[in-house]
């Protein structure tokens, strides 16, 4: 599998120093889109349009399991674990890009996107492997 690059939403910054986010404890996930999100201009989850869920695909997105959350020398790290295959029953997508956002915060404030390459859609059986690298955020 290629390695996928994010890229952080703007608004991520202003939101974490305003206390939307805590990153070690809320509610992480990631979604799936057929829109090309805007790093400039997208804030929230209602501003990029999930798919359907259903066949295999949960609305709302994958839920990312935190690992650690940790501080060291002034460098910040999340690590994180995402790894889940979907077997769709039927017709999934079309999707592009997988999207992370914190579902636990009152506006869902998005965190980051990551273009997967080409345009998909499952049909019944197929599958499709989400595998996130980690760490995932580190800021210093």
């Amino acid at each position: 599998m290629a390695t996928l690059t994010a890229t952080k939403f703007q608004s991520f910054g202003e939101a974490l120093c305003e206390k939307k986010h805590n990153l070690a404890t809320d509610d992480l996930r990631v979604y799936f889109t057929n829109a090309t999100p805007n790093a400039a201009t997208n804030t929230v989850k209602a501003d990029i349009a999930e798919i359907a869920g259903g066949n295999g695909y949960t609305a709302g997105g994958i839920a990312v399991t935190v690992t650690s959350s940790s501080q060291t020398g002034g460098t910040y790290t999340l690590a994180v674990s995402v790894d889940t295959t979907i077997t769709a029953t039927g017709a999934v997508g079309p999707y592009s890009h997988y999207v992370l956002y914190n579902n636990t915060a009152t506006n869902k404030e998005l965190v980051a996107f990551w273009p997967i390459g080409a345009t998909v859609t499952l049909a019944a059986s197929d599958t499709q492997r989400v595998q996130l690298s980690s760490p995932l955020i580190t800021l210093s």
